[in-house]
């Protein structure tokens, strides 16, 4: 069990799932549930996605690289940056293979709905991702319009390194929600990519794209996404969150962890990070906003208008 709802005193749901961290030296330090079962970690992929990309050719930086490993929210300055990359490799949106969809972020959804707007591939919340991959496919001079089919060129080459990076083969390829394809690793494998990145040197590409959502972690989630409030707790921190539940990150030191929620509740996902950052020694990094990790480690239950209870980590030791 990684987390538990409790109202007015009373466990309510429990939610389970597998678990693993790494210490510094790459050695396991926690393993629980199925650690090496595969899942699909959904969006905690990009940032390797995204060093694929670089290695094949694309020529993105700072804020820009960071959106093409993003599930942004849709805010004005992800939209504009989508539509910057896309212009640059000469496509438009027309371009795009992820399904319209609604910002992520309340407040844009309800100025388009104002506006009498609809949903869009733009503002769909991988389109930093697929409008990387079409600019990569023009660097390399491959087909765009088949980009993400699983035979492609660029796909191919993303599933070589995703399993290199994860130190295991890719176990399985099914269809993510953007339409991409998405790799199946175990929560090992994908603990040991993050740390592989953070341990990078300098000018590497995986090295690149953690030091670029680093940078500007606003532009790999959002303003207001507790994403974005982690990494700026945690000097050093790259982390990436997946749907279904799914949390991936490493330290600047090393040390590494990955998990899925069972159920794919992502009410229990943030208090399980923040109990598991605890556990990696995040609370002892220089310059840590120990405040904000303390606000993050408690989701409150609501009942009647008032707090009556909390989603709380029950972190178990491997």
């Amino acid at each position: 069990m990684l987390a538990e709802v409790v109202r007015s005193g009373f466990v309510e749901c429990k939610h389970r799932g597998p678990l693993a961290a790494l210490g510094a030296d790459g050695e396991v330090q926690v393993a629980v549930g199925n650690a090496s079962e595969p899942i699909f970690p959904r969006s905690s992929n990009k940032p390797l996605q995204a060093v694929a990309m670089l290695r094949c050719g694309l020529r993105l930086d700072g804020k820009l690289l960071a959106l093409a490993a993003a599930s942004h929210s849709g805010e004005d300055f992800h939209v504009a940056g989508v539509r910057q990359i896309l212009a640059a490799a000469g496509l438009s949106e027309a371009d795009l293979r992820c399904p319209p969809d609604w910002p992520l972020d309340e407040k844009e959804r309800h100025t388009m709905l104002l506006a009498g707007a609809g949903p869009d591939r733009v503002h769909m919340n991988c389109s930093g991702k697929h409008a990387a991959m079409l600019a990569t496919c023009v660097a390399a001079g491959w087909p765009t319009a088949t980009y993400t089919d699983p035979a492609h060129p660029l796909q191919v080459e993303i599933r070589s390194l995703v399993a290199k990076l994860a130190g295991e083969p890719v176990s399985l390829i099914g269809v993510d929600g953007c339409g991409a394809p998405i790799m199946a690793l175990s929560v090992f494998g994908l603990a040991r990519a993050f740390r592989a990145l953070v341990l990078a040197n300098p000018g590497t590409p995986e090295r690149a794209v953690a030091d670029a959502m680093r940078a500007d972690p606003a532009w790999t989630s959002g303003t207001a996404r507790p994403e974005r409030v982690l990494m700026e707790a945690v000097p050093g921190l790259l982390l990436k969150s997946g749907a279904e539940g799914v949390e991936a990150f490493a330290l600047a030191n090393g040390r590494a962890g990955a998990f899925k929620i069972e159920d794919g509740a992502a009410r229990a996902r943030v208090p399980v990070t923040v109990a598991l950052l605890t556990e990696l020694g995040a609370r002892g990094v220089p310059g840590a906003d120990l405040a904000r990790l303390d606000e993050l480690a408690m989701t409150p239950v609501m009942g009647g208008g008032a707090v009556v209870g909390e989603v709380r980590a029950t972190l178990p030791r491997g």
